[in-house]
Parts: structure tokens; sequence; C-alpha cells
């Protein structure tokens, strides 16, 4: 039974270890995101951290502060769910796949 719990081990070991390298993968990665026919572009990186917000001077009205933000507001949100998607792309398969790989009964099923 040791040598099973042993193997168990390095298993998780090694998925832990590919979990992190994919995670660094990760903020590498970038996304980007825009808004108002392009006036307002998000980019942010696979660890859903944004990391540039580039604004069109068109976009800036004083007499309409409200839509400006509400770009902003719609850029970043898509930006976030783009990263999302790109994490659950990257580290879905390896989370699930590894779990089941375990052999642990109820897991990756």
């Amino acid at each position: 039974m040791s040598m099973d719990m042993n193997k168990l081990l390095q298993q998780a070991q090694q998925m832990q270890e590919e979990m992190q390298k994919a995670q660094g993968e990760l903020e590498n990665e970038t996304v980007e995101s825009s808004a108002g026919g392009g006036m307002v572009t998000v980019t942010a990186n696979g660890a859903g951290e944004i990391k540039a917000i580039k604004i069109d001077p068109k976009a800036i009205d004083p007499d309409d502060p409200e839509l400006l933000a509400d770009m902003v507001l719609a850029a970043v949100n898509e930006a976030i769910r783009s990263a999302r998607s790109l994490q659950e792309s990257k580290l879905g398969g390896l989370a699930g796949g590894a779990l089941g790989g375990l052999g642990l009964p109820g897991l990756g099923q």
C-alpha cells in the first residue's frame, strides 16, 4: 500500500508543478478587448490583471462622462471574461485530467 501512496504523492506533486508552470505562462499571455467601436481598448494578462487601458481622445466628451465610463467598464469586463476563458483553456483540462488521473474514486468523472 505504501507504493500506491508514494505513486499518488508523486502524481500530486507533478500536477502541482504543471499547474504552477501553466499559471506562470498565463501571466505572459495577453487578451485584448474594446468597446465603443475601438474607442476604448483594454489589455489584460491571462492571470486576469489589467495591464493597459487606451482611450481614443475622441471618446472624451466633457458633456457626457458617463458614456466614457460605460465604455471603459464594458471593455474591462470583456477583458476579464477573455482572461478567464484563457485560464479555463489552459488550466481546466490540466486540473480535471490530473485529478481524474490520480485514480481516486469520484474525481474527474
